[in-house]
Order: C-alpha cells, then sequence, then structure tokens
C-alpha cells in the first residue's frame, strides 16, 4: 500500500508541475496577477508530493520489501542499514526520484525566497522550473517507475553493486545532483529573462547565488567522487578521465565561467548575452552528462546501463531543453545589448580570458568524451580516448588561466596598467622562478614540468594573499585600521580569497602526486620486507573473516621507520555474498605531507601474495584545495548581498503592461 501511495503521489506530482509549467508563464504573458500568484503555491505542492514519493520509495529498502521491483534489484536483507538507504539512490529509478525531488526543492527555495524578484520573472522563472520537472516525472513515470511491483514477492534481494557499498558513495550522488540541478537555476533565469526581454545588474544579482550553491555542491561531489575512486577502486590514482567523470566535470567547468562572467555583468553591465549562454550551457551539460550515465552508450563503474526506450526519451528531453532553449537565445540575444566597455587591460578583460580558457577546456572535454561514441554510432572503429589526450589538451589551457588568476584581481574595473600590477607583483615573481630553479635542481627531473607545476601554486596562493592584504592595506596603515577594514569586508572577499588559495592547494597537489608518485608492484611471502620511500613494509600474513554481507581476506603489513613500528595497514579483498563479486579494499595511512597506499593482489601457488604499493607525496592536498573551495563557496554565501540578492531595480507591479514574450 505504501508503494501505490507513493505512485499516486508522483503521478499527482507530474500533473501539478504541468501547472506550474503552463498557468504562470501565460499569466505572465497576460499580465495576469492571479494566474502569475498561482506558481508559489505549485512549487509547495510539488515539493510535498514526491517528497512523499521518496518516502514511500525509501521506507520500502529500510523494510526490504521485495514485492516492488526496484528493491528487488538493489538490495538485500543482508545489506548494513547505511546501504538499504542509499541504495535508493544507488540505482536509476531512485537516483531519478532524488533528481527531481532536488528540482522541486530548488523551485521552492526561489517561490519563497525570491519575493523581492519582480513577479513576471520569478513567475517565468518557476514556470520554466515546472517544466523540467513535467519533463523528468514523465521520463519516470513512464520509463523507470520505482514503484513496479512483483508478484509473488521474491524471498530475498539482488543486492546493491558491491562497489557502491560504501560511504563515499552513499553520500557522493546527493551532493552532484545537487550541483546538476542547481544550474537548472540559473537555466531557469536565462531563460525567463530572454522571455522579458531584459538582462542587467539586478538580474546578475539574482542568479549569483544560486549559481554558487550548485558550483559549490558540485565541486563537493566531484571530490567525493574522486576521493572513493582513490581507496575504493585500487589503482592509486584519484582521476582517470573517464566519461562518467568528465559528465560531471563538464558542467563544473562551465559553471565556473558563468560565475565569473555574472561578476562582469552585476560591476559593468557587460557580457550580458555570454552570461545568459553560460547559464544555458551549464544545464545543458548538466543534462547531457545525465543521457550519458543513463542512456547506455556508455560503460562505466558509475554509469547506470539501462534499455534503448529510457535512452530515446531522455535524449528527446534533451533535444527539447538545450534546442529549444539554444533556439530562444538566438532569437533573443541580439537584444540585450551591453552597457559597460573597458579596455582589454582590465579586471574585466581578465574575467573574459577565463572565461574564454574555461570555455575552451570545455570543449577540449566535450570532444574528448563524445568523440569515440559519436565515431561508433557512424560506423567507424573504435578508438579509446585517455588521460594523454586529455593532459596533452587540457593542461595547456589551465596554465595561463592560472597565471592570470593571480594577477587578475589585482587589475582595477574599465582600464588596469598592466606594468604597475606586475611591479606590484616583482617580489612573488622572483620567488616563484626561485623556487621553480630550486625544486627542479633538488628533484634532478629531467622535466621542468613538475618544478613549474609548484611555483605555479606558489604564484595562485601568494597573488591571493597579496589582493587580500591590499584590500585591508596591509603594512600601509596602522595595524588596527587594518583589521577594522578585514573586519569591514563583504564575506564574498574572503570567500574569493579562500577559494582560490584551494586552487592552489589542489594545483600543488596535482602536481606532486602526478609527477613523484612511487609505485611497486611484486609477490611477497610472509615474513618479506619491502622499502619505499623511507619506510618499510613488512609482510606479516593474511587473515580470513566475515563481514555483514561478505567474506574478506585481510593482510597485515607492519610499517617501519627508521626500525621503529609506526603502523599496522590492512588491506583487504570482499567476497560478496549475492552478487559473487570480488572488490579491493586500500589500505592508506595518509600525513598531511603524503599517502602510503597498499593494495592486496591475488594469492599465488608458493603462498606469495601480490601486493602493489605506493607512495603518493601531497596526495592529501587534492581533497583539502578542494574542501578550501567548498568552505569559500559557503563562506560567499553567506553574504548578505548574494544571500538576500537585494534587487536594483523597483519591482514591477501586478497590473504592468504585458511583455513580449
Amino acid at each position: 500500500m505504501i508503494a501505490e501511495i507513493g505512485h499516486f503521489a508522483l503521478v499527482l506530482a507530474f500533473c501539478v508541475a504541468l501547472v506550474q509549467g503552463s498557468v504562470p508563464l501565460w499569466g505572465a504573458w497576460r499580465g495576469n496577477g492571479a494566474m502569475m500568484a498561482l506558481a508559489p503555491g505549485a512549487a509547495l505542492a510539488q515539493v510535498v508530493l514526491i517528497s512523499i514519493a521518496f518516502a514511500a520509495l525509501m521506507y520500502a529498502y529500510v523494510v526490504s520489501d521485495f514485492s516492488v521491483a526496484n528493491v528487488y534489484a538493489n538490495s538485500h536483507s543482508l545489506k548494513p542499514m547505511l546501504y538499504k538507504v542509499s541504495g535508493v539512490w544507488g540505482n536509476h529509478e531512485g537516483s531519478l526520484l532524488l533528481w527531481v525531488l532536488i528540482l522541486a526543492l530548488f523551485g521552492l527555495a526561489v517561490a519563497f525566497m525570491g519575493a523581492n524578484l519582480p513577479l513576471t520573472l520569478r513567475s517565468r522563472v518557476l514556470a520554466i522550473q515546472g517544466l523540467i520537472a513535467a519533463g523528468f516525472l514523465a521520463f519516470s513515470l513512464f520509463t523507470s517507475n520505482p514503484f513496479l511491483r512483483l508478484d509473488p514477492a521474491p524471498l530475498d534481494g539482488q543486492d546493491l553493486n558491491p562497489l557502491l557499498q560504501d560511504p563515499g558513495l552513499a553520500f557522493h550522488p546527493p551532493f552532484l545532483y545537487l550541483g546538476y540541478v542547481g544550474f537548472s537555476m540559473a537555466f531557469s533565469f536565462a531563460v525567463a529573462a530572454l522571455l522579458e526581454g531584459r538582462v542587467d545588474a539586478a538580474w546578475a544579482r539574482w542568479v549569483r547565488p544560486w549559481t554558487l550553491a550548485a558550483w559549490t555542491s558540485l565541486t563537493l561531489g566531484i571530490a567525493m567522487g574522486s576521493w572513493w575512486a582513490y581507496y575504493e577502486l585500487g589503482w592509486g590514482g584519484w582521476w582517470f578521465w573517464d566519461p562518467v567523470e568528465n559528465a560531471s566535470f563538464m558542467p563544473w567547468l562551465a559553471g565556473t565561467a558563468l560565475l565569473h562572467s555574472a561578476i562582469v555583468t552585476e560591476k559593468r553591465g557587460a557580457l550580458k548575452s555570454w552570461t545568459v549562454l553560460l547559464a544555458i550551457i551549464a544545464f545543458s551539460l548538466s543534462l547531457l552528462g545525465t543521457f550519458l550515465v543513463r542512456s547506455g552508450v556508455l560503460t562505466s563503474v558509475h554509469a547506470f546501463a539501462t534499455d534503448p526506450t529510457r535512452g530515446i526519451f531522455i535524449l528527446l528531453l534533451l533535444i527539447v531543453a538545450i534546442g529549444g532553449s539554444l533556439a530562444l537565445y538566438a532569437w533573443r540575444a541580439p537584444t540585450l545589448k551591453a552597457d559597460g566597455l573597458f579596455a582589454p587591460i582590465s579586471r574585466e578583460g581578465a574575467l573574459v580570458l577565463n572565461n574564454l580558457l574555461l570555455a575552451t577546456a570545455c570543449f577540449t572535454v566535450l570532444v574528448g568524451t563524445l568523440y569515440p561514441l559519436l565515431l561508433d554510432v557512424i560506423g567507424g572503429a573504435k578508438v579509446s580516448v585517455g588521460p594523454p589526450f586529455f593532459e596533452l589538451t587540457f593542461i595547456p589551457l589551465m596554465v595561463p588561466l592560472l597565471l592570470a588568476m593571480a594577477a587578475g584581481p589585482l587589475m582595477a574595473w574599465k582600464r588596469a596598467d598592466l606594468r604597475g600590477v606586475l611591479s606590484r607583483m616583482k617580489a612573488i615573481v622572483f620567488a616563484c622562478l626561485a623556487l621553480w630553479g630550486f625544486i627542479w635542481w633538488y628533484t634532478t627531473d629531467l622535466s621542468p614540468l613538475p618544478a613549474f607545476g609548484i611555483a605555479l601554486a606558489t604564484w595562485i596562493a601568494m597573488g591571493a594573499l597579496l589582493e587580500f592584504s591590499e584590500r585591508i592595506q596591509l603594512f600601509r596603515i596602522k595595524p588596527g585600521a587594518s583589521l577594522r577594514r578585514a573586519a569591514g569586508l563583504p564575506r564574498s572577499a574572503y570567500g574569493m580569497s579562500v577559494s582560490h588559495l584551494g586552487v592552489a592547494v589542489l594545483v600543488a597537489g596535482i602536481t606532486a602526486s602526478s609527477a613523484w608518485q612511487t609505485e611497486i608492484i611484486r609477490a611477497m611471502q610472509p615474513g618479506d620486507s619491502q622499502e619505499i620511500a623511507g619506510y618499510t613494509l613488512v609482510f606479516e600474513g593474511v587473515n580470513p573473516g566475515q563481514g555483514p554481507n561478505y567474506t574478506y581476506e585481510r593482510g597485515q603489513f607492519a610499517v617501519l621507520r627508521d626500525g621503529e613500528q609506526i603502523a599496522i595497514m590492512e588491506p583487504e579483498k570482499r567476497q560478496f555474498f549475492v552478487q559473487t563479486m570480488l572488490t579491493t579494499e586500500a589500505a592508506i595511512r595518509t600525513t598531511l605531507m603524503a599517502d602510503l597506499y597498499l593494495v592486496l593482489g591475488d594469492s599465488g601457488a608458493d603462498g606469495s601474495w601480490a601486493v602493489r604499493i605506493y607512495y603518493n607525496p601531497l596526495v592529501p592536498w587534492i581533497w583539502g584545495g578542494c574542501l578550501m573551495m567548498v568552505f569559500g563557496g559557503l563562506i560567499s554565501l553567506t553574504d548578505r548581498r548574494l544571500r538576500l540578492a537585494i534587487p536594483s531595480r523597483r519591482k514591477q507591479a501586478v497590473a504592468a503592461k504585458p511583455q513580449a514574450a
């Protein structure tokens, strides 16, 4: 009965979404205040109904109701409770339900936090959200119904994919979806602005907090997915340019460009048309990622293998949403006239360079991801586009972007003196060049690139610190006056500085872990030892055991430093009962400066075990840098100017003259 209630609530939510997507839109066209006033109530009703459906599915998982086909296919009575709950979104149907729930929550936030928005703009935004929700609810109901019954009910389920039975994967999808779906708000604001034919500083102010919230969530989601791949898949790396990884990375790149472009639109009234286009592209790439994951065109540990009907349905959604919005943009964008003029050497110019490089990098990732698929569709040879392609094309685009990141914030609006900026940074330039040469000499690398990466990270960090010190006039005025200036800075300034410092930490971590990783693969018998990076690992044997729904073989390695034992590392191999799948649980001893990473492989006939040992310098900085970026985003979101999105133009009256749509 609970499942039927959830199904019925989902049907009602679809009906409400159709009303929300049509009546307020028509009301905005006609200037009918009563019709526009329907939007907030519809948004609330949609959240309530989808929440009921989601709660019903979660109840079925918690009580192991195997008469529900979705529960039978993705759960088991022996599974720990955490994974029973996370199993709700650890599959195609349930994750789609989580998607529409988050979408509805964003719409509700606009309905009740956007009271200061002009009535026509808010109505159009909520109507676009309603249309997006209607499309995905139809996708759920007609091709991916999570409440289908089995009769007779099986005695037990088929269990969740063992790779997904991990705390990292329990929390990774919700944050990823918050990012994906969050960009729908920027998309809805962009389409609404095109319908109204007006984009100004107030519009950019309204878009920024939603974009920032989506970007922050997506950053955290990607970081959690990378961390999961690092410790769960047992290959010693943290990013493989997997197509599904790229599917989340592309909207992140577009969203980063959108954040910076919106600043120019807000501050200077420039880049209006480009900012609207970026808002459309960011969500379009989120939809493309949804298609890649759910259409069955990809084979990946991240992907949901589905039938072709689902792929065709979501492809149609993709065509309607992306094609329709781009057609509207082509029609209405010429009416969006830029106000602010600026010289190429200016803060606006630096942000334009930022956008061009990010957009080009995003396009590069898109080409590398889709090219093998398109070639396969037209009957060409099967090709694999892997890390070498992306490293050769993506990294060269990032170097000038990161170089400009330090200098750009130091430039004045409208017109800047590049010579003056570099003069203020000359101490940083000399320090980074000296560091580059020293690291190159000290590491005795043939290539200067790893040392350059560390110097580049230092350049970004010192540039961020210099920009902040200039804001508070550090060492130019009395310390007490500097503290008062620091206390008076907007929180978004602190958020920017913390995020840029996070990028510096991330770059250092990526460089060191990629360039100076040590890897040893060998067969070891109990009593054998292995030296690596100043550590001695002594293999003490393998012990079998049993978990809640799996058996394991757990290796035991003593870690010695200077002859003294400092840790015991216990990598595992797990065999799950139901899906009879082997998984690897790496043992990781982490410090601030490096990870000692240990993987237990297969056993040999002579009693030896294959062992992979990695020493990954600065790899913890990768996730530390991501967390700093997330923290910077959260700090900025607490800025009153962004939180309230106070408009600079007066609200429109309900009975305003109807505007062309």
